[in-house]
């Protein structure tokens, strides 16, 4: 797939980049250069590859999950600038 200055141009739109004129065919090289590497990339054979999230190999740690109320009701308040019975008081905005 190769680029062209008016598909550079595009695309810098859809991004909401403004790009001059002059920077428009050196653009299209970057991008058809990055292009090919992806393309490069497809010859890859990942058929017997599987599925990973990491590169180590590890087993995730479950804990139960308890519903609480985090017991830190007046630290959390101690940071607001106005609390009342436990929660935060923000000023009225619609009448």
């Amino acid at each position: 797939m190769s680029l062209d200055k008016a598909t550079v141009l595009r695309v810098a739109r859809l991004a909401r980049l403004k790009v001059r004129q002059d920077r428009l065919e050196p653009l299209a090289a970057e991008l058809n250069n990055i292009l090919g590497w992806v393309e490069q990339l497809n010859e890859v054979d990942t058929d017997d590859v599987p599925p990973m999230t990491s590169v180590v190999s590890m087993k995730l740690r479950w804990r139960d999950d308890d519903v609480t109320d985090g017991g830190a009701v007046d630290d959390v308040l101690a940071n607001a600038p106005e609390g009342e019975n436990g929660f935060f008081a923000v000023p009225k905005v619609v009448e």
